[in-house]
């Protein structure tokens, strides 16, 4: 009876310590839940679906209520008020708490956010949109222009003035018109503060500084509160989110959902971790240490029951876990009906792929005690057999050496390497943001490419292309950047830089008409549209941000496309001073060479691919685009017109531009709302597609934060990975 009993108790012993081993690598690891996240695309889906959720407005209105800007421009540019850096460290921070609670190092759970750095990113979108409001106008109908004054003065009382907007241009006065604006800016405030103002206003509207003069007016308007400055909208916002910490745990237990199932977790986690592993560690070599002293009288014998014990051991851990597997729907939580359906679909998505990694990774743990039973066992035969001086066939040989084989690489190899694999699913690598990504060649795959994309409203662009930086969009999803590379223009070489250029011909004639008043050229490599005059960002000093994202997202690629206006050597030089010839991926020379994939790519960390329209080295990165691809006309004037006929680069190259922006005076904002809209994208795209018989790689878009274009790629890169 004691020999049973101990029996029993080893291979309980087995089960415990197996599956005390697997929950330390999971649900005690930080990994496991980084991993269950990426798996399920679960920061992709929280912009692309949850803080879109119509039915989850409620819960931000309150904040964006205190804002001088439209909750549309928020959540176009969510990825800028709420980058995908600040939502996993929010989430890191708070796994770690947890962590924390379910070791036993704390006694509650305390969840909190710190959301002054979100708070702080929607401040500066309402300078951004102010700034915005002015620097767009040119694109703008008489109506709109109204209607942006009217809104600009609303958000000067909303900001409790006291804030200088940044990117108002400033604006040439004369004289006469200085005194007016000053006056006309002054008419608002209280007679007996004018005076002390006026010296102020006059003097920042002499020398074009409309901000300033907007700013020291502000707070002194009827129905603001003067000196309070331009903090009274973070401040309004910090109050209303008591001082910026969100209690998560708190809120969850008022929104209904049900915190018990972590303090029984915690419980378990907590007690597992000590007092009952120690103890099924202790009473394990006890019952072994019994069963070898008084079990049967040859060690052969001891030893297969020892294999016995561990067969046993891990067949009963591997029913456990399936047994979880069978009765994981029961145990799912089931979010309350008053969350909004996108949030309550990736909350119980995120539970069913937890708890299938947690079963996989249990199964595979099992494997270690079979494994070391059934080898126990083999080497107990092959011992008792030389005991009775009988030794084993050469056929019996091969196979206890095949079975040993086999044995070795399942708990060699399947168990330590793939149970932390299965825990710390985050460690895989992933391309573009997809571990699937990395499957495919590069020519298979699209890229949300960016139009023009150093022409922005942020570096102070005439008729921008692009409302972020580049860095920015690069944040935003853009994954190929369509650049322009040129020298600062003469006098004599800006109309006919205007002639090629996308601006309206009445911009062409007032710029032509400055030239006279141009500041003299620059020296440098510059990235301009058309002619540097009207907006230019220095070429080294921005392909070196390119170059500091790619180090600081190391599974990501880049492509660039760029309209030469400078030699090949120069481009060579630019990219060589930059400090980028390492990230830089060779293309084969014969157009008709397989891709790499790319995996091969981030592996090999040759992750920026340089292409040009017009020429073609002689660096061996620096490919003419149209050797190895074609694209689509570029010179729509409405969405009705846009076509897959063939254009530069025929129409049977691996590699597929196509160009999806209007060109109607200039770029459209407007009709950049309509295009980019992930219906209007897949629809051109699948169509194009099947037009020319290949899979579009680039979708060149105006304005990448407008619509949801990336929404579309992501889409068109599910669809080729499934």
């Amino acid at each position: 009876m004691t020999r049973v009993l101990a029996g029993v108790l080893a291979v309980l012993c087995v089960t415990v310590l197996v599956s005390a081993g697997t929950l330390r690598g999971t649900v005690l690891n930080r990994g496991f839940y980084q991993g269950v996240l990426d798996d399920e695309r679960a920061y992709d889906r929280l912009y692309d679906e949850v803080l879109v959720d119509p039915e989850a407005q409620p819960v931000t209105r309150s904040l964006l209520a205190r804002l001088p800007v439209p909750e549309s421009v928020v959540t176009a540019n969510l990825k800028t008020v709420l980058p995908m850096a600040t939502v996993r460290k929010l989430t890191g921070d708070q796994i770690a708490a947890l962590l924390r609670y379910l070791r036993g190092d704390t006694d509650s759970l305390s969840l909190s956010v710190d959301l002054t750095p979100v708070l702080a990113n929607l401040s500066d979108l309402g300078e951004v949109y102010l700034g915005s409001l002015v620097s767009g106008t040119e694109e703008r109908t008489e109506a709109d222009l109204d209607a942006a004054l009217e809104a600009m003065e609303t958000a000067l009382d909303d900001l409790a003035a006291g804030r200088r907007p940044s990117g108002l241009p400033r604006v040439e006065l004369g004289d006469k018109a200085v005194q007016d604006a000053t006056r006309l800016l002054l008419s608002g405030v209280p007679k007996g503060e004018r005076e002390a103002l006026h010296a102020q206003v006059e003097g920042a509207l002499s020398v074009g500084d409309v901000a300033t003069a907007l700013a020291a007016v502000g707070p002194h308007l009827p129905g603001t509160t003067a000196g309070t400055g331009g903090e009274k909208a973070e401040q309004d916002l910090l109050k209303i989110t008591d001082g910026g910490q969100w209690n998560v745990a708190e809120d969850l237990q008022n929104s209904g959902a049900d915190t018990g199932a972590l303090h029984s977790a915690r419980g378990i986690t907590h007690l597992t971790m000590g007092l009952v592993q120690t103890l099924a560690a202790g009473a394990g070599i006890a019952a072994v240490v019994l069963l070898w002293l008084f079990g049967p009288r040859t060690r052969a014998r001891r030893l297969r029951l020892l294999a016995r014990l561990l067969l046993m051991g891990g067949a009963l851990t591997a029913s456990v876990f399936l047994l979880a597997r069978w009765l994981a729907d029961a145990w799912l939580w089931t979010p309350p009906a008053s969350w909004p359906p996108s949030l309550a679909a990736l909350v119980t998505d995120l539970e069913r792929t937890g708890l299938r990694s947690l079963v996989d990774a249990g199964l595979l743990a099992s494997l270690l005690p079979l494994g070391a039973g059934l080898l126990l066992f083999v080497v107990s035969v092959a011992w008792e057999r030389r005991a009775a001086g009988r030794s084993l066939s050469l056929r019996a040989r091969k196979a206890a050496l095949g079975g040993i084989g086999v044995l070795v690489t399942t708990t060699v190899v399947l168990g330590p390497a793939l149970l932390p694999t299965a825990a710390r699913g985050s460690e895989r690598i992933y391309c573009n943001g997809s571990a699937e990504l990395c499957d495919l060649r590069y020519d298979q795959v699209a890229y949300l490419a960016s139009h023009n994309a150093m022409s922005s409203t942020a570096d102070k662009f005439i008729s921008p292309l692009q409302d972020a930086d580049i860095t920015t969009q690069l944040d935003n999803g853009a994954r190929a950047l369509l650049i322009d590379t040129h020298t600062w223009e003469r006098p004599d070489e800006i109309a006919e830089r205007l002639k090629l250029s996308e601006f309206a011909p009445d911009m062409q004639r007032q710029v032509t008409g400055l030239i006279d008043k141009a500041s003299p050229p620059r020296r440098g490599l510059w990235l301009c549209h058309a002619i540097c005059r009207a907006g230019a960002v220095p070429l080294v000093e921005t392909l070196r941000e390119v170059g500091d994202w790619l180090e600081e997202h190391p599974g990501e690629l880049v492509t660039l496309i760029t309209q030469d206006g400078i030699s090949g050597e120069q481009t060579a030089s630019a990219f060589r001073e930059a400090g980028l010839e390492d990230l830089l991926f060779t293309p084969d020379s014969d157009p008709e060479a397989q891709w790499p994939t790319l995996g091969e790519m981030v592996e090999d960390d040759t992750r920026l691919v340089v292409f040009s329209e017009s020429q073609d080295g002689p660096a061996p990165w620096y490919r003419n685009y149209y050797r190895y691809g074609m694209e689509t006309p570029y010179a729509f004037s409405s969405p009705g017109e846009m076509s897959c006929e063939p254009n530069r680069g025929g129409k049977d190259k691996g590699l597929f531009l196509l160009n999806h922006f209007i060109t109607h005076g200039g770029g459209s904002r407007i009709d950049a709302e309509e295009v980019n809209g992930k219906d209007f994208v897949l629809e051109r795209a699948r169509r194009c597609e099947a037009e020319r018989g290949r899979p579009v790689n680039f979708i060149a878009v105006d304005f990448t934060n407008l619509g949801d274009a990336q929404a579309a790629v992501e889409a068109l890169n599910a669809a080729r990975t499934s």
